[in-house]
C-alpha cells in the first residue's frame, strides 16, 4: 500500500512541476512564442499521448514476442532431448531399450495430447505426464550397465532426461506467464487518453471526421487484440506450436525402423 501511495505521490509531484514550469516559463518566454489561443496546447497534448501510446505498445509487443519465442525454444529443446533418449536407448539391452522407448513415446504423446489442453485451459502442466517422466528417469537409472558401451549409453540417456526435466520446468513457467498487470494498466490508460485525444484536439464534428475517428478506433482495437493474442504463449490466441513434439514422434518411428541394434541385443 505504501508503495502505491509513493507512486501516486510521484505522479502528483510531476503534474505540479509541469504546471509550475509552464506558468513560470510563460512569464519569461518571448511574446513571439505565444499563440493567440490554446490550440497549441491541444496539439502538444495529443502528440504526447500518441507518443506515450506508441512507446507502451512497442515495449509490450517486444516483451510478449520475446516470451513467445523463448517458449517455443523450450519446446524445441525438450523434443531434441526426447529424441536423444530414444536414440541412445539403442545401446542398452533389449528389454530396457523397449521399456525406455515406450516411456519416451508415451510421454511425448501425453505432452501433445492431454497436457497441451491442460496448459491451454489451466495454464499448468499435467501431473500424469510428470509421472511418466519420473518413470522414464527410473527406467534409465535402473538399466544394467553390462559393458562400457551400455554404461556410456546410460550416462548419455540420463543427461538427456535431465535436459527434458529442465525444459519441462521452463515450459511450466511459460504456461503460467502473463504480462505484468501494471503494463496492462499503462496500456489501457494510454488507450483511454488516445480516444479522448479527438476531444482535446478540438476537431469539428463532420461526416469525414466521424469516419476517420472510426478508423482510428479500429486501429487501436486491432493493436489491443494483437497484444492479448500474444499474451500467454500456451493459452492465448496465438499458441506455441506442437510441431517440435510431432516431429520427435516421427523421428521415433524412423529410429525404430532404421537404427541397427547394439551387440548383445535381440532384433526388435
Amino acid at each position: 500500500m505504501l508503495g502505491i501511495l509513493m507512486q501516486l505521490g510521484v505522479l502528483v509531484l510531476f503534474a505540479v512541476a509541469a504546471v509550475g514550469v509552464f506558468l513560470v516559463g510563460d512569464r519569461v518566454r518571448p511574446k513571439s512564442w505565444r499563440h493567440s489561443d490554446d490550440a497549441g496546447a491541444g496539439h502538444m497534448m495529443l502528440d504526447m499521448v500518441n507518443m506515450f501510446f506508441a512507446a507502451i505498445v512497442a515495449f509490450v509487443v517486444v516483451i510478449l514476442w520475446q516470451q513467445y519465442d523463448t517458449s517455443h525454444e523450450h519446446t524445441v529443446s525438450e523434443s531434441k532431448a526426447l529424441v536423444s533418449v530414444y536414440e541412445t536407448a539403442n545401446g542398452m539391452p533389449a528389454q530396457d531399450r523397449k521399456q525406455i522407448r515406450s516411456l519416451v513415446t508415451d510421454y511425448t504423446k501425453q505432452v501433445v495430447g492431454d497436457e497441451w489442453k491442460v496448459m491451454d485451459e489451466q495454464r499448468r502442466l499435467s501431473p500424469a505426464a510428470q509421472a511418466t517422466l519420473d518413470d522414464l528417469r527410473q527406467a534409465v537409472s535402473a538399466a544394467p550397465a553390462v559393458d562400457a558401451d551400455a554404461k556410456s549409453a546410460q550416462d548419455k540417456a540420463l543427461t538427456a532426461v535431465d535436459s527434458i526435466a529442465e525444459a519441462r520446468y521452463d515450459r511450466g513457467l511459460d504456461a503460467g506467464y502473463r504480462l505484468p498487470g501494471f503494463l496492462y494498466l499503462a496500456l489501457w490508460f494510454a488507450t483511454v487518453m488516445l480516444l479522448f485525444g479527438t476531444v482535446f484536439s478540438g476537431v469539428v464534428v463532420t461526416k469525414r471526421s466521424i469516419f476517420m475517428t472510426g478508423l482510428f478506433g479500429v486501429v487501436i482495437g486491432a493493436v489491443i487484440v494483437a497484444i492479448y493474442q500474444l499474451d500467454q504463449p500456451f493459452s492465448g490466441g496465438s499458441h506455441v506450436s506442437k510441431d517440435a513434439y510431432e516431429l520427435a514422434l516421427a523421428r521415433f518411428q524412423h529410429i525404430a525402423s532404421d537404427l541397427p541394434v547394439a551387440s548383445g541385443g535381440t532384433p526388435r
